[in-house]
Protein backbone atom coordinates (compact mmCIF):
# COMPACT_ATOMS: atom_id res chain seq x y z
CA UNK A 1 0.00 0.00 0.00
CA UNK A 2 1.01 3.06 -1.24
CA UNK A 3 -0.21 6.78 0.08
CA UNK A 4 0.45 10.27 -0.90
CA UNK A 5 0.13 13.31 1.16
CA UNK A 6 -0.03 17.33 0.00
CA UNK A 7 -0.75 20.74 1.03
CA UNK A 8 -0.33 23.60 0.62
CA UNK A 9 0.71 24.21 -3.40
CA UNK A 10 -1.56 27.43 -3.49
CA UNK A 11 -1.78 26.69 -7.63
CA UNK A 12 -2.60 29.91 -8.99
CA UNK A 13 -1.44 31.16 -13.26
CA UNK A 14 0.89 33.35 -11.73
CA UNK A 15 3.12 30.67 -10.82
CA UNK A 16 2.62 28.23 -13.89
CA UNK A 17 6.37 26.40 -12.30
CA UNK A 18 4.11 25.44 -9.68
CA UNK A 19 1.24 23.63 -12.14
CA UNK A 20 4.00 22.05 -14.24
CA UNK A 21 5.89 20.57 -11.18
CA UNK A 22 2.77 19.52 -9.82
CA UNK A 23 1.87 17.51 -13.10
CA UNK A 24 5.13 16.05 -12.86
CA UNK A 25 4.40 14.72 -9.75
CA UNK A 26 1.05 13.38 -10.61
CA UNK A 27 2.18 11.44 -13.68
CA UNK A 28 5.54 10.22 -12.33
CA UNK A 29 5.58 9.93 -7.88
CA UNK A 30 1.85 9.38 -7.47
CA UNK A 31 1.24 7.27 -10.81
CA UNK A 32 -0.15 3.65 -9.19
CA UNK A 33 -0.24 4.92 -5.74
CA UNK A 34 -3.55 4.00 -3.92
CA UNK A 35 -4.90 7.08 -2.70
CA UNK A 36 -3.63 10.71 -2.39
CA UNK A 37 -4.84 13.33 0.06
CA UNK A 38 -4.97 16.75 -0.78
CA UNK A 39 -4.71 18.29 2.44
CA UNK A 40 -6.05 21.83 1.81
CA UNK A 41 -4.41 24.97 0.05
CA UNK A 42 -3.95 23.58 -2.74
CA UNK A 43 -5.44 25.83 -4.98
CA UNK A 44 -4.27 30.13 -4.15
CA UNK A 45 -7.77 31.19 -4.15
CA UNK A 46 -11.15 29.51 -4.82
CA UNK A 47 -14.44 31.53 -5.26
CA UNK A 48 -17.25 29.07 -5.96
CA UNK A 49 -17.07 26.31 -8.36
CA UNK A 50 -18.70 27.93 -11.23
CA UNK A 51 -15.63 29.84 -11.54
CA UNK A 52 -12.21 27.34 -11.05
CA UNK A 53 -9.12 28.86 -11.18
CA UNK A 54 -8.37 29.86 -14.95
CA UNK A 55 -4.87 28.30 -16.06
CA UNK A 56 -5.57 24.51 -14.40
CA UNK A 57 -7.44 23.04 -16.76
CA UNK A 58 -4.12 20.35 -16.78
CA UNK A 59 -4.23 20.27 -13.36
CA UNK A 60 -7.89 19.14 -13.09
CA UNK A 61 -7.90 17.13 -15.96
CA UNK A 62 -4.46 15.09 -14.84
CA UNK A 63 -6.19 14.65 -11.27
CA UNK A 64 -9.19 13.32 -13.09
CA UNK A 65 -7.57 10.32 -15.17
CA UNK A 66 -5.64 9.16 -12.26
CA UNK A 67 -8.72 8.81 -10.00
CA UNK A 68 -10.46 7.16 -12.92
CA UNK A 69 -7.04 4.56 -13.19
CA UNK A 70 -8.10 3.47 -9.69
CA UNK A 71 -6.38 6.19 -7.39
CA UNK A 72 -8.65 6.94 -4.20
CA UNK A 73 -8.84 10.79 -3.88
CA UNK A 74 -9.52 12.92 -0.82
CA UNK A 75 -9.67 16.45 -0.61
CA UNK A 76 -9.55 18.27 2.56
CA UNK A 77 -10.42 22.06 2.32
CA UNK A 78 -7.90 24.86 3.70
CA UNK A 79 -8.21 28.50 4.57
CA UNK A 80 -7.23 29.39 1.18
CA UNK A 81 -9.88 26.95 -0.93
CA UNK A 82 -12.32 26.59 1.83
CA UNK A 83 -15.46 27.36 -1.17
CA UNK A 84 -14.63 24.49 -3.23
CA UNK A 85 -17.53 22.52 -3.34
CA UNK A 86 -19.20 18.80 -4.06
CA UNK A 87 -19.95 19.50 -7.84
CA UNK A 88 -16.07 20.55 -8.52
CA UNK A 89 -14.76 17.62 -6.82
CA UNK A 90 -17.39 15.29 -8.78
CA UNK A 91 -15.63 16.13 -11.78
CA UNK A 92 -12.72 14.71 -10.41
CA UNK A 93 -13.33 11.70 -8.44
CA UNK A 94 -12.47 12.96 -5.40
CA UNK A 95 -13.84 12.89 -1.83
CA UNK A 96 -14.54 15.57 0.39
CA UNK A 97 -13.11 14.98 3.71
CA UNK A 98 -14.60 16.96 7.40
CA UNK A 99 -11.76 19.13 9.06
CA UNK A 100 -10.49 16.40 11.16
CA UNK A 101 -10.34 13.06 9.55
CA UNK A 102 -9.14 9.13 10.97
CA UNK A 103 -7.87 7.47 8.05
CA UNK A 104 -5.77 3.78 8.28
CA UNK A 105 -2.28 3.77 7.64
CA UNK A 106 0.66 1.40 7.37
CA UNK A 107 0.95 -0.08 10.97
CA UNK A 108 -2.19 1.97 12.60
CA UNK A 109 -4.11 4.86 12.20
CA UNK A 110 -3.50 8.60 11.13
CA UNK A 111 -5.62 12.10 12.35
CA UNK A 112 -5.53 14.27 9.08
CA UNK A 113 -6.08 17.94 9.20
CA UNK A 114 -4.78 21.23 7.06
CA UNK A 115 -3.54 22.16 10.11
CA UNK A 116 -4.79 26.09 10.80
CA UNK A 117 -7.41 24.85 13.81
CA UNK A 118 -4.05 23.93 15.82
CA UNK A 119 -2.79 27.84 16.11
CA UNK A 120 -5.14 28.96 18.57
CA UNK A 121 -2.67 31.10 19.69
CA UNK A 122 -3.62 33.27 16.61
CA UNK A 123 -7.09 34.11 18.15
CA UNK A 124 -7.86 36.67 15.77
CA UNK A 125 -7.75 34.26 12.77
CA UNK A 126 -9.93 31.67 14.88
CA UNK A 127 -11.92 34.24 14.65
CA UNK A 128 -11.97 34.42 11.24
CA UNK A 129 -11.77 30.95 10.37
CA UNK A 130 -15.15 30.20 12.27
CA UNK A 131 -16.53 33.02 10.29
CA UNK A 132 -15.66 31.65 6.34
CA UNK A 133 -16.79 28.66 7.63
CA UNK A 134 -20.23 29.16 8.46
CA UNK A 135 -22.37 27.67 5.68
CA UNK A 136 -24.89 30.95 5.89
CA UNK A 137 -21.65 33.16 5.51
CA UNK A 138 -20.12 31.22 2.54
CA UNK A 139 -23.80 31.19 0.77
CA UNK A 140 -23.89 35.07 0.98
CA UNK A 141 -20.73 35.35 -0.58
CA UNK A 142 -21.58 32.75 -3.49
CA UNK A 143 -24.91 34.63 -4.06
CA UNK A 144 -23.15 37.12 -5.35
CA UNK A 145 -21.15 38.06 -8.87
CA UNK A 146 -18.13 36.47 -9.77
CA UNK A 147 -16.15 39.55 -10.35
CA UNK A 148 -17.89 40.85 -6.71
CA UNK A 149 -16.47 38.08 -5.57
CA UNK A 150 -12.89 38.18 -6.79
CA UNK A 151 -12.96 41.68 -5.21
CA UNK A 152 -13.15 40.21 -2.37
CA UNK A 153 -10.85 37.67 -2.65
CA UNK A 154 -7.91 39.89 -3.16
CA UNK A 155 -8.99 42.10 -0.45
CA UNK A 156 -9.16 38.99 2.02
CA UNK A 157 -5.59 37.97 0.82
CA UNK A 158 -4.35 41.57 1.46
CA UNK A 159 -5.59 41.23 4.88
CA UNK A 160 -3.98 38.21 5.81
CA UNK A 161 -0.87 39.27 4.25
CA UNK A 162 -1.16 42.17 5.98
CA UNK A 163 -1.97 40.67 8.99
CA UNK A 164 1.08 38.12 8.99
CA UNK A 165 3.57 40.86 9.01
CA UNK A 166 2.38 42.23 12.21
CA UNK A 167 2.48 38.42 13.95
CA UNK A 168 5.25 36.62 15.19
CA UNK A 169 5.98 33.07 13.86
CA UNK A 170 5.31 32.01 16.96
CA UNK A 171 1.89 33.21 17.07
CA UNK A 172 0.72 31.70 13.94
CA UNK A 173 2.40 28.19 14.71
CA UNK A 174 0.21 25.34 16.27
CA UNK A 175 -0.05 25.57 19.77
CA UNK A 176 1.22 22.04 21.52
CA UNK A 177 -1.45 22.17 24.02
CA UNK A 178 -3.93 21.91 20.54
CA UNK A 179 -1.65 19.49 18.89
CA UNK A 180 -1.94 16.70 22.05
CA UNK A 181 -5.46 17.52 22.56
CA UNK A 182 -6.26 16.41 19.07
CA UNK A 183 -4.00 13.72 19.38
CA UNK A 184 -5.40 12.25 22.50
CA UNK A 185 -9.22 12.70 22.21
CA UNK A 186 -8.49 11.49 18.29
CA UNK A 187 -7.05 8.46 20.23
CA UNK A 188 -4.09 8.34 17.63
CA UNK A 189 -0.10 8.70 17.93
CA UNK A 190 0.18 9.88 13.83
CA UNK A 191 -1.18 13.81 13.07
CA UNK A 192 -0.51 14.71 9.40
CA UNK A 193 -1.34 18.52 8.29
CA UNK A 194 -0.06 21.62 6.83
CA UNK A 195 -0.80 25.10 6.47
CA UNK A 196 1.90 26.80 8.88
CA UNK A 197 4.92 26.20 5.68
CA UNK A 198 7.22 24.67 8.39
CA UNK A 199 8.02 20.88 6.89
CA UNK A 200 9.25 18.72 9.50
CA UNK A 201 8.26 15.70 11.38
CA UNK A 202 8.16 16.25 15.09
CA UNK A 203 8.56 13.48 17.57
CA UNK A 204 6.60 13.45 21.66
CA UNK A 205 3.99 15.21 20.50
CA UNK A 206 1.56 14.05 23.40
CA UNK A 207 1.76 15.51 26.65
CA UNK A 208 1.03 13.29 29.25
CA UNK A 209 0.34 13.82 33.71
CA UNK A 210 2.83 11.22 34.31
CA UNK A 211 5.68 13.08 32.16
CA UNK A 212 5.65 10.50 29.36
CA UNK A 213 5.53 11.99 25.91
CA UNK A 214 4.99 9.82 22.92
CA UNK A 215 3.03 10.79 19.36
CA UNK A 216 4.80 11.81 16.36
CA UNK A 217 3.48 15.12 14.10
CA UNK A 218 4.19 15.23 10.33
CA UNK A 219 4.02 18.47 8.73
CA UNK A 220 3.65 18.88 5.00
CA UNK A 221 5.49 21.49 3.10
CA UNK A 222 4.33 23.78 1.29
CA UNK A 223 5.21 24.55 -2.84
CA UNK A 224 7.56 27.55 -3.44
CA UNK A 225 11.15 26.79 -4.67
CA UNK A 226 10.72 23.22 -3.56
CA UNK A 227 7.65 20.83 -3.74
CA UNK A 228 7.04 17.98 -0.58
CA UNK A 229 4.64 15.34 -0.38
CA UNK A 230 4.46 12.45 2.11
CA UNK A 231 4.12 8.99 1.13
CA UNK A 232 3.59 6.19 3.46
CA UNK A 233 3.79 2.29 2.99
CA UNK A 234 4.70 -0.93 4.36
CA UNK A 235 8.05 0.08 4.84
CA UNK A 236 7.45 3.55 6.74
CA UNK A 237 7.35 7.06 6.10
CA UNK A 238 9.38 9.68 3.71
CA UNK A 239 8.58 13.32 3.77
CA UNK A 240 10.12 14.22 0.95
CA UNK A 241 11.18 17.44 -0.82
CA UNK A 242 12.30 18.28 -4.71
CA UNK A 243 13.29 21.50 -6.46
CA UNK A 244 10.12 22.84 -8.50
CA UNK A 245 12.20 24.44 -10.95
CA UNK A 246 13.83 21.26 -12.15
CA UNK A 247 10.93 19.59 -12.23
CA UNK A 248 8.91 22.29 -14.24
CA UNK A 249 11.46 22.15 -16.74
CA UNK A 250 11.38 18.34 -16.89
CA UNK A 251 7.03 19.09 -17.79
CA UNK A 252 7.28 22.27 -19.75
CA UNK A 253 6.03 21.35 -22.80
Amino acid sequence: MTLLFVADLHLRPERPDLSQAFLAFLQQDAAGCDALYLLGDIFEAWIGDDAPMPGLDAIYDELAALSARGTALYFQHGNRDFLVGQAFLDTLGARALPDQQLISVPGGQALLMHGDQLCTDDTEYQAFRVQVRNPAWQQQLLSQTVEERLAIARQLRAASKARGAEKSADIMDVNPQAVSKALTEAGVSLLIHGHTHRPAIHQHQIISNDGEHSGTRIVLGDWDSRGWYLQIDNDGYQLIDFPIKEAAVSRKP
